[in-house]
C-alpha cells in the first residue's frame, strides 16, 4: 500500500491545504480545518466576496428550492430564517456571516483566481498559479469550484450579432431598466421560472422562448412567524427536529427518482394539478411535458403559471432559428422584435474545471483526462478523488449531486471524508495519498449500473447528462446511503507515499 520515497532533499510547501472557492463547499472545508486545529491553509476566491453561486446569482426572485433549515450547515444553524425557503440575499448574508463567525477572513484571498495547479512529483505537493502571477504551494488541494459558476449560452446562429442589451441570469444587469421594454427570455429552467414572474409586470412585452417545458410543482413556501423564530431560537432541540423532518421528507420523496414506476403515478397527480393551475387549454398544452416527471429537474414555483397567463407574456414553443441585431426569428418564420435578451440557460455543469488547468502526477491535464474525443466525461471516486491526482480532493465532484435534497448535506459528508484523508497524511507522516485506478473504475461501473435504473435514464435530455448522454452529476441513491459509503476511508483503494518529513514548512497549528 505504501511506497518509500528515494530522495529526501525536497522543498516543502508553504501550506498544508489550499482551498479553491469560498461558496458552501470552500467555507465548510475551511471551518472544519480550523475546528481540527489546522491553521496552515489558504482559500483562493476569484471574486470580490465569499458566497459562490449565492453571491453571483442576484437576479430578481432568486431563491432556494430546499428548506432553509436544511440548506445550511448542521454545525451553524440559523434560527432567524425569514421563510421556509430562503431568498438569495439571506443565503448570501448567511455565508458571509459564517466566514466572519469562524475567523476565516485572514485565510481568504479575494480577487485571486486559480488558473493552474501542477503536481510536483519530486516533493509530493501542488504548485498553484493565480491570474495575477502569484504562486501558492500546498501539500493538498481541495476544489470547491462546483458546477454552477460558469454560465451556459445557447448555440444559436447570430447570437453575437444582437445589437440590443443581453445578459445571462447569473450576470444580471441591475442598471438596465426593463420597464417598458420588449424582452426576450431564452430558457425555462430553474432561474427563468423565478425571474420571469418578477419582470413580467414591468416589461411592455415578454417573449419566453421554451425548448422543453419543465415539470413545475407548487412551492410550499411562507414566512416564518415571530413565534416560530423564537422557538427556533430558544429551543435547539425543536430546531434540530425541524431540520430532520425536512431531511427525511426529502429522502422519502427520493423513492420516485430511484424507481421510475413511482413517478408514473406521480405524473397523473401533477397533470390534475396542471388542469387547475392553467385553465387555458392552449397554454396548458404548451407547458405540459412529454417526459416522465423527475427525468429533468423538478421546479417549484407558485407564480410561474400565473405569469405566463398575463396578456403581455407570450410563451413561444417554436424553436429559435436565428438571432438578428434587433429580433429573434423562430423556425416557423416569425420574427419578433426585442430590446433585450435574457439567457436563463443554466450553467456548464459537465465542464467543471475549464479554463483552469489541473496537471496531475503524469503531466496530464484533468480537463483532458475528463474528455473522450471532444466530449466531456467527468469521472472520479466517491465524488472526492481522481486517480492520477494525488492529494487532490473535490467537493460536489462527479456523481455526488443530489436531485431531491440539500447539497449541503453531501458537502458536509465529503468534508468529513477529506478530513480523514488529511489526518492519514498528518498522523502517519505520509506525503501523498492517491486513489487507485482500479478502485475508481470499479466504483464507476457500479455507479452507472445503478444510474441506468433511475428516472434520469428514462430518455429526456437534461443538465444531468453530458454530450454522450452519461449522467455525470447525480448520486444514484439516497443521500444517507452516500453518507454511509464515505464515513470511512477504505485504505486498500489508495496508494500512499511515505517519508517521515513534516507536512509543511510553516505549520501554524
Amino acid at each position: 500500500m505504501s511506497k518509500p520515497v528515494s530522495s529526501l532533499a525536497r522543498t516543502e510547501p508553504e501550506f498544508e491545504v489550499l482551498i479553491i472557492g469560498t461558496g458552501f463547499s470552500g467555507l465548510c472545508m475551511a471551518i472544519r480545518l480550523k475546528k481540527a486545529g489546522i491553521h496552515s491553509f489558504v482559500a483562493l476566491e476569484k471574486a470580490r466576496e465569499v458566497g459562490g453561486v449565492w453571491r453571483d446569482n442576484e437576479y430578481p426572485g432568486c431563491a432556494c428550492d430546499v428548506g432553509s433549515h436544511l440548506y445550511s450547515f448542521s454545525f451553524a444553524p440559523n434560527p432567524e430564517w425569514s421563510r421556509k425557503f430562503s431568498s438569495q440575499p439571506e443565503i448570501f448574508a448567511y455565508l458571509k456571516n459564517c466566514a466572519d463567525k469562524y475567523g476565516l477572513r485572514p485565510h481568504i484571498r479575494l480577487n485571486t483566481e486559480m488558473i493552474e495547479a501542477v503536481y510536483d512529483g519530486s516533493g509530493d505537493f501542488w504548485r498553484v498559479r493565480t491570474r495575477d502571477g502569484k504562486i501558492f504551494t500546498a501539500r493538498s488541494v481541495v476544489s470547491g469550484m462546483g458546477g454552477l459558476n460558469r454560465p451556459a449560452y445557447p448555440k444559436i446562429p447570430g447570437l453575437e450579432s444582437f445589437a440590443g442589451v443581453s445578459f445571462h441570469s447569473s450576470e444580471w444587469l441591475h442598471d438596465y431598466d426593463l420597464k417598458g421594454k420588449v424582452v426576450g427570455v431564452i430558457g425555462t429552467g430553474a432561474s427563468a421560472i423565478q425571474f420571469v414572474p418578477e419582470i413580467a409586470p414591468k416589461v411592455e412585452r415578454l417573449y419566453l422562448f421554451q425548448r422543453t417545458p419543465p415539470w413545475v410543482l407548487p412551492k410550499p413556501d411562507r414566512p416564518f412567524s415571530e413565534f416560530e423564530r423564537k422557538r427556533f431560537r430558544w429551543f435547539p432541540l425543536y430546531r434540530w427536529a425541524f431540520r430532520k423532518l425536512i431531511y427525511w421528507r426529502n429522502e422519502y420523496n427520493a423513492r420516485g427518482f430511484l424507481n421510475p414506476e413511482f413517478m408514473e403515478s406521480a405524473g397523473v397527480e401533477v397533470r390534475k394539478y396542471l388542469e387547475k393551475a392553467v385553465p387555458d387549454p392552449e397554454l396548458r398544452a404548451k407547458v405540459t411535458p412529454d417526459y416522465l416527471i423527475g427525468c429533468k429537474r423538478i421546479l417549484l414555483a407558485n407564480n410561474y403559471y400565473p405569469a405566463l397567463a398575463r396578456p403581455n407574456v407570450d410563451l413561444v414553443t417554436d424553436l429559435i432559428q436565428e438571432i438578428r441585431p434587433h429580433s429573434v426569428v423562430t423556425k416557423d418564420g416569425v420574427e419578433r422584435k426585442v430590446d433585450a435578451l435574457i439567457y436563463g440557460t443554466g450553467f456548464r455543469g459537465t465542464d467543471r474545471l475549464s479554463p483552469a488547468r489541473v496537471i496531475g502526477r503524469d503531466g496530464v491535464c484533468l480537463n483532458d483526462a475528463w474528455r473522450i474525443g471532444n466530449k466531456a466525461y467527468l469521472e472520479g471516486y466517491l465524488g472526492v478523488a481522481v486517480a492520477g491526482y494525488p492529494n487532490w480532493f473535490m467537493l460536489a465532484g462527479p456523481n455526488s449531486g443530489a436531485g431531491h435534497t440539500s447539497l449541503v448535506f453531501i458537502i458536509e459528508a465529503q468534508v468529513n471524508y477529506i478530513m480523514k484523508c488529511i489526518r492519514i497524511l498528518r498522523n502517519r507522516k505520509m506525503r501523498a495519498i492517491e486513489v487507485k485506478q482500479e478502485a475508481q473504475d470499479a466504483f464507476n461501473r457500479e455507479l452507472h449500473e445503478r444510474l441506468s435504473k433511475t428516472v434520469w435514464a428514462t430518455g429526456c435530455t437534461s443538465r444531468y447528462l453530458d454530450e454522450q448522454g452519461k449522467n455525470t452529476i447525480l448520486w444514484p441513491g439516497f443521500t444517507f446511503q452516500y453518507w454511509a459509503r464515505i464515513r470511512t476511508v477504505n485504505e486498500s483503494d489508495y496508494e500512499m507515499t511515505a517519508t517521515g518529513w513534516p507536512a509543511v514548512n510553516k505549520a501554524a497549528d
